[in-house]
């Protein structure tokens, strides 16, 4: 693969701003339609989706949405739901967007309250608590 080809992330920058505007076009996006219930699925219906970020691919072809279930419950049946209309989905995101091109849709379960509670209960424990109560032994500056 050739250096003008490889994926933005790959070298350490961050997002283009066009990556940004059009992943979070697609997430207010398709954080309605799952909203309105537009999907003929009545499995997909069952659940409220909360579509946290939709991250870019730097050529815009791909879209990562991280989703989880309102609640946290029933998060691998939603994901299950959600590729089985991925089609669907992508066509009724279309609709709502001026691009050219819609990107192809993934799904992916949005872990990221799990590390926040991950965060709490380590910051919780006593011997981090201890740790950080403690004075800094290290060379005092000017």
């Amino acid at each position: 693969m050739g250096r003008m080809a490889q994926n933005r992330f790959s070298r350490g920058a961050g997002p283009s701003q066009r990556q940004l505007r059009v992943g979070e076009l697609i997430r207010r996006t398709l954080a309605d339609v799952l909203l309105r219930g537009d999907v003929h699925d009545d499995a997909l219906k069952q659940f409220s989706v909360t579509v946290g970020e939709v991250k870019c691919s730097a050529d815009l072809g791909v879209a990562t949405a991280f989703v989880s279930p309102l609640g946290g419950k029933g998060g691998d049946e939603m994901l299950k739901a959600l590729r089985r209309n991925t089609g669907e989905l992508r066509h009724l995101i279309s609709r709502g967007m001026t691009l050219k091109v819609t990107p192809e849709l993934r799904f992916q379960l949005d872990t990221t309250f799990d590390r926040l509670d991950e965060t709490r209960r380590m910051f919780a424990d006593e011997v981090v608590q201890r740790d950080i109560a403690k004075p800094d032994d290290g060379p005092q500056g000017d």
